[in-house]
Order: structure tokens, then C-alpha cells, then sequence
């Protein structure tokens, strides 16, 4: 009998694994609802997430007794809770065990790199402007980035990018990341306080552990340098978000850049979003950073072949 996969996320990473493993195992593409992946996963196998958006719950893989492998797409998953899954050793795999599949995987960088512009030259709001029929360019003044700095939490892949863009850019780069052993070229290391009170723009990505959760504190981001911009697009737990908005209602921070907030997807009544609703001085999107057709068909391939390997007791 053929194994059982549920794949969660959009159809252009549903493609190319049913091309691939349509043969070898019997696929089931779930809506992005808890109710749907709650039903699907009943009597499957594996999960291969290539969406982040459904919390994957200690209910769900208790309901699920033959699940065995949760490949997901991407390099977090906070989003699975780990009760069940420790009790039942489920294996759990991320991108993250795979550094090879992810390296020249640019998308999540470069929206990073999209939300500082868009915060250094007051992009919405100018546009909004134009449209408007207005055109007073002294209302929109830009931070010029050629000969300033950006600070880096968090220096592996991603980060490793960031370098890259900044230094064509004409900046300078520091960085903090314990948990690398050698800097990507062009980061200068610091420790994380020199980081947030030197640079013009601090930019966070790190994985959500226990160890990051809460890593850039109110006390952290009491500290920054006045009037910087500061990036977020890897989760938004990393940072004390009350603090963030303080710094953006005090003017201590210049702009912000968010990809991510913390109990995302039920933003509703975030404080965050309240504020960027009537305030031009915070850019939020919605956790779309690593959205990119060419990119989500490659990740959630290589997830579905993991997963597949891991039943049938094989090394991806």
C-alpha cells in the first residue's frame, strides 16, 4: 500500500510533487484551514508544509495515529506544536537540515532588502502622494545609504545576502551571530549591543528558539542609534514588539520593516498593524518573504522527497 502524503501550501509547490512522487505515494492536497488539514491528516503519513499558515497542533497529531514525518518548507517550525510529537518521536524536518537546497535561494533577502528601501526612501506613502496629484518632493526625504552602516542579527544565509546588497550599496557591515564560526565577507562581528547602538539600519534573521524569542529587548531597542531603521522578516517573537512600538511612537526609531508579527496569521488586533494603519513610518507584509513561484516549487519538491525518503526508512 502506498504511503499517505498531505501537502499544505499554494498549487505551485503542489505541481511539481505530484509530477514527481504522483507514482509512489498517494497525495492529498489540503486547504490552508485548520478544519481541512485536521480531516486530511487522519490517516496520513506525513505532512509536507509548504504553507506556515495553520498551526500544526498536539490535537491534530493525536487525531492522526499513522503520522509519522512533518517535512516543512521552509526553515521554521515554531508553527508545530511539540508535545505530541516528542511523545510519538515524529520527526520533524525543516530547510534548515538541508542548507544545500536553500543556499542560492534569494527571495527572503531581497523582500528584507525591498522593506528598507521602501523605509529609507518613504516609497508608499510618495507614491500615495502622486497619486493624490501631489508633487512636493520636500516632503519625502530619503536616507541616502552609501557610507552607512547595517547592523545584522543573525549572519548565516539570509544575512549573508544582506552583506552582499549593502556593500553594493557603499555600506559599511557589522554583525552578530554566535553561531557562526566565520563571517560571510564583509561582515565586520560585534557584540549585539554595538550592533543595535552603531548602525543606521539593524536587520534580524535568526530562527525562533527559546534561546531568540524575546532576543532584541525593549531594553535592546531602548538603545538603538536615533532614527534608524529597523527590519524584521524572520519572526516576529524575536523582538519585543511592545518596545518596537514605543520606539516608533517616540521617533527613536526612524522606520520599521516587518515581515512578520508575532501570532501571525490572526493579526486583526494586533497593535502593530493598528498603528501602520494610521502611521507612515511602518511598512508591514504579510510573512511573504520566502513567496516566490520558482523558489516555493524547489523547497516544497525537496520537502515531499525528505518526507517520502523518511518512510520508506531511506537518507534524502
Amino acid at each position: 500500500m502506498k504511503p499517505k502524503i498531505v501537502y499544505i501550501g499554494p498549487d505551485v509547490g503542489w505541481e511539481p510533487i505530484v509530477q514527481a512522487f504522483g507514482h509512489l505515494a498517494e497525495l492529498d492536497h489540503a486547504a490552508t484551514t485548520p478544519e481541512s488539514l485536521g480531516a486530511a491528516l487522519k490517516d496520513a503519513h506525513a505532512l509536507v508544509d509548504a504553507s506556515i499558515r495553520v498551526p500544526v497542533t498536539d490535537k491534530m497529531i493525536a487525531e492522526s495515529p499513522h503520522l509519522e514525518v512533518i517535512s516543512c518548507a521552509s526553515t521554521g517550525t515554531d508553527h508545530v506544536s511539540r508535545d505530541e510529537v516528542q511523545r510519538r518521536g515524529i520527526t520533524v524536518i525543516s530547510l534548515r537540515d538541508h542548507p544545500e537546497v536553500i543556499a542560492n535561494l534569494t527571495p527572503a533577502a531581497e523582500l528584507t532588502w525591498a522593506l528598507l528601501m521602501a523605509c529609507a526612501r518613504k516609497l508608499p506613502t510618495a507614491l500615495e502622494h502622486v497619486r493624490g496629484g501631489g508633487w512636493i518632493r520636500e516632503q519625502f526625504p530619503g536616507m541616502m545609504l552609501n557610507n552607512r552602516q547595517l547592523g545584522l542579527i543573525g549572519c548565516g544565509r539570509i544575512g549573508g545576502w544582506m552583506a552582499r546588497y549593502a556593500m553594493a550599496f557603499g555600506m559599511t557591515v557589522v554583525g552578530y551571530d554566535p553561531f557562526v564560526s566565520a563571517m560571510p565577507q564583509g561582515i565586520v562581528p560585534r557584540p549585539i549591543d554595538d550592533v543595535v547602538r552603531t548602525s543606521d539600519v539593524v536587520s534580524v534573521h535568526v530562527p525562533l528558539t527559546e534561546q531568540t524569542r524575546g532576543l532584541l529587548s525593549a531594553e535592546l531597542l531602548s538603545q538603538i542609534k536615533p532614527g534608524a531603521i529597523f527590519l524584521n522578516t524572520s519572526r516576529g517573537a524575536i523582538a519585543d514588539e511592545a518596545a518596537l512600538l514605543e520606539g516608533l511612537k517616540s521617533g527613536r526609531i526612524g522606520a520599521a520593516g516587518l515581515d512578520v508579527l508575532d501570532g501571525e496569521p490572526d493579526i486583526a488586533n494586533h497593535p502593530l498593524l493598528a498603528y501602520a494603519r494610521e502611521n507612515e513610518n511602518l511598512l508591514i507584509t504579510p510573512h511573504c518573504g520566502g513567496f516566490s513561484p520558482d523558489a516555493v516549487a524547489i523547497v516544497a519538491k525537496h520537502a515531499a522527497s525528505v518526507a517520502l525518503a523518511a518512510l520508506l526508512g531511506e537518507k534524502a
